[in-house]
């Protein structure tokens, strides 16, 4: 029996390839994106795809939808939490209204979804919330430092609210891809700070090069992230992280060694 998803940010990137992948395995897909037009571009007419237009922002708009999708479907199995996007640049360089937009989106926005959706699973006692976090929830570089601060803190909500879900039936799938050949460090997605720091400028400009250079060149396939998280959704039992791509994992795991050399010199000093 088809499940029904529903998927935020879907009209490109790695939203878009999920809901192409949901689709192919014969999935009903509810893809959102602040324009339902968009998502139509995306994907032109589907019988089992249905375009809704949600700001992630607006927790009104994001009940909303939740409802029309439970009441058109009758159930809500699968939410992909992906909509989000970048701020890319060092600290310093962005203004007060521009971090705390980061954290409007892929905090607070990802947040509204879940709170629309699980309600609708909490009641049937069934339910599966994939949240697409990104390495850089678990390893944070300069340059990354806003971008990474937003995802953190997803990840230490969603560890958590996984916890308070679990014995409810619902299940959590947090993934942590690595670097993705999507638009997600062009302008589409990316923003840059705007304060200019002379103290950073040398810094900042190879920062910049290294971007324009990784764009369109990333090693991580996104079709292949797709496949994997809808076969991981099929399976009765999913793990509750997924680090996707060998930069993510050496990334995450020199991280992990870190930690435990950190961990170890703290005892050392009891």
């Amino acid at each position: 029996m088809s499940k029904v998803w529903l998927v935020t940010g879907a009209n490109r990137g790695l939203g878009r390839e999920i809901a192409r992948a949901a689709l192919d395995a014969g999935e009903t897909v509810v893809a959102t994106a602040r324009s339902a037009d968009a998502v139509r571009g995306a994907f032109g007419e589907h019988d089992r795809l249905h375009a809704l237009a949600l700001d992630i922002t607006d927790a009104e708009v994001a009940n909303a939808a939740a409802d029309e999708t439970a009441e058109r479907f009758g159930a809500i199995d699968v939410l992909v939490n992906n909509a989000g996007y970048a701020e890319l640049g060092f600290f310093e360089t962005f203004t007060d209204e521009a971090v705390r937009r980061q954290f409007e989106v892929n905090l607070f926005g990802t947040m509204n979804v879940a709170r629309a959706v699980a309600p609708h699973m909490r009641q049937r006692r069934a339910g599966l919330i994939i949240t697409i976090s990104s390495v850089s929830g678990l390893v944070s570089n300069g340059g990354g430092a806003v971008y990474s601060a937003s995802k953190f803190a997803v990840e230490g909500w969603m560890e958590g609210f996984a916890q308070e879900l679990a014995p409810l039936g619902v299940r959590s799938l947090l993934v942590e891809p690595g670097m993705l050949r999507t638009d997600f460090m062009d302008g589409k997605s990316a923003r840059f700070g705007s304060i200019d720091i002379p103290d950073y400028a040398e810094a900042i400009a190879q920062y910049r090069a290294f971007v324009d250079g990784a764009n369109g060149n990333q090693p991580g396939d996104p079709k292949l992230l797709a496949a994997r998280i809808v076969a991981l959704a099929l399976q009765d039992e999913a793990p509750s992280r997924f680090v996707f791509g060998d930069d993510a994992r050496q990334w995450a795991n020199a991280k992990v060694d870190q930690l435990r050399q950190e961990i170890a010199r703290s005892a050392e000093c009891d």
